[in-house]
């Protein structure tokens, strides 16, 4: 898959799929994140999108 991202949906547009590289890089974009950010919001409160943006908190 090409590195330009604007066309990628994911599957499963709720959840965040933490195994998948392309969608990580995906939502790291979504949620004005870092991988690490993105992974340790995971890691505390699942891969629901919400619980996780919720957990980030306002990004720009």
């Amino acid at each position: 898959m090409k590195d330009d991202q604007a066309h990628y949906k994911p599957l499963d547009p709720g959840r965040i799929d933490a195994v998948d590289v392309v969608e990580i890089k995906y939502w790291c974009q979504q949620l004005h994140c870092t991988e690490q950010e993105l992974r340790d919001a995971i890691a505390a409160v699942g891969d629901h999108v919400t619980a996780v943006r919720e957990r980030l908190g306002p990004r720009k």
